[in-house]
């Protein structure tokens, strides 16, 4: 099982930007800890980080080798067409993450994009945010998602 995790615009600058919002967990270590999870859950993960929207439309349009896609496209959420519209151009089981809790933040956060072109949206958990994505996508890709 292999699974492309996507992280957008400024998630490389966690541990620095915002840390009442974010913490204090470094990119690296977050990775680190995605990494180990992917590893406890049997499932190949690639990371791929960037703070241009074409990179991740890029890198979304050359997903196809993989089982599923995990995305935190970051404020692209809440403006990119473009990236939704890649999304929809793969076909492959999606779930968008987030770290904050987008609906408890700024109105403007509450608008996502991706959301209606993907499986589910997990939001508000911190680093937990991605494992209990990987978990979803796992099963989801063995089918008992809807057990």
């Amino acid at each position: 099982m292999k699974v492309l995790i996507i992280n957008g615009p400024n998630l490389n600058m966690l541990g620095k930007r915002e840390p009442e919002i974010y913490g204090t967990l470094s990119y690296e270590e977050l990775a680190r800890f995605i990494t180990d999870w992917g590893k406890s859950l049997s499932m190949e993960v690639e990371l791929f980080q960037s703070n241009s929207e074409g990179a991740m439309i890029d890198k979304i349009h050359e997903s196809l080798h993989f089982d599923g896609v995990i995305i935190n496209a970051g404020a692209y959420t809440h403006t990119s067409i473009a990236v939704r519209d890649a999304l929809l151009s793969v076909s492959l089981p999606a779930i968008e993450v987030h770290l904050s809790n987008i609906y408890a933040r700024e109105e403007f956060r509450g608008k996502s994009y991706l959301s209606g072109v993907v499986r589910g949206v997990i939001s508000g958990f911190g680093k937990e945010s991605y494992y209990l994505a990987m978990v979803a996508m796992k099963a989801m890709l063995e089918g008992s998602a809807h057990e």
